[in-house]
């Protein structure tokens, strides 16, 4: 057994609390998901409060090279974060320039190692802010009871995504005029602020409509046959919504060198059609899962 698993499988089997080099140690598991195979892996790693958030660093020990969850957070931002008997799912986001400073300069005040471990190797140590899945005060579900409890969180969680993309598009072309205007460097710390949650979304809405497709909507149109012209127009719009996806990770891409009036009169475009997609979603499906309990209980006994 690797030392990484006999730490996961003490933490787990001890309510977040390990002893040996870690004891006494703010210590978390994270969850990501590999940028090349695809699977899941666990990492134990030190984190450091700052307000409600947590960061985690990409420190490896000072070593030359970022570690390897890093590189799966940039690739797959959403993951799962174990804290003591709390665990929950969170988009990963590293934090850059000026704001990456100052969280940094919080963490090394917390626990000073950090600070050695940077002066140890060349490359910015990397901070990144695990920020929690939850949805804003009134929205969504108070409890998960059915499937259509289910599918109006998941709702919620991306209308707030794109919330976030939309703030943040809007806050960097604000602070372009306090950094020279055009062709001077950009306003500090939202470059990869936009992309993860961009990212987080495009995934997560890629994750949901593939249920959907396969498993979903091939059920319920048997039980409910009178209703094949909904399915059909739902399926329609997915495609469309996988379209308008690469059209904003490729608007999102080109933030730098774009025109400010014309890129948020895009991004307001594709907001609008996706939200109109939930919301249609809604209003077909949520009436059919209300009685369709969640998670789904054991199959009745033959």
């Amino acid at each position: 057994m690797s030392f990484n698993q006999s730490v996961i499988d003490e933490f787990r089997a001890n309510q977040g609390k390990v002893g040996g080099y870690f004891e006494g140690s703010d210590l978390l598991l994270l969850t990501t998901t590999g940028a090349k195979s695809g699977a899941e892996r666990t990492v134990p790693l030190g984190y450091v409060r700052h307000g409600d958030q947590l960061l985690v660093i990409g420190s490896n020990m000072g070593g030359p090279k970022h570690p390897d969850w890093y590189h799966n957070v940039l690739a797959n931002p959403l993951v799962q974060v174990e804290v003591g008997t709390e665990h929950f799912e969170a988009v990963a986001v590293p934090a850059e320039g000026e704001r990456r400073d100052s969280l940094f300069e919080h963490v090394v005040s917390a626990e000073p190692g950090y600070g050695e471990y940077q002066q140890n190797t060349t490359r910015i140590l990397p901070v990144v802010v695990l920020e929690k899945n939850d949805p804003a005060p009134g929205e969504g579900p108070a409890e998960v009871r059915s499937l259509a409890d289910k599918l109006v969180e998941v709702h919620v969680w991306l209308r707030g995504q794109l919330r976030h993309v939309t703030a943040e598009v809007d806050a960097y072309f604000d602070s372009l005029p306090a950094h020279g205007g055009e062709g001077a460097p950009p306003a500090p710390g939202l470059g990869l602020q936009i992309r993860q949650h961009c990212l987080a979304f495009c995934q997560t809405l890629e994750i949901h409509h593939t249920g959907e497709d396969a498993h979903m909507f091939p059920a319920m149109e048997a039980a409910n046959p009178h209703l094949k012209d909904v399915f059909a127009r739902l399926r329609t719009e997915h495609l469309t919504v996988s379209r308008l996806q690469k059209e904003l990770s490729g608007l999102l891409a080109d933030i730098a060198g774009a025109d400010p009036e014309q890129f948020r009169k895009e991004l307001a475009r594709m907001s609008q059609e996706l939200n109109a997609h939930l919301d249609y979603e809604e209003e077909s499906l949520l009436p059919l899962l209300s009685e369709i309990p969640f998670p789904p209980g054991p199959p009745a006994a033959a």
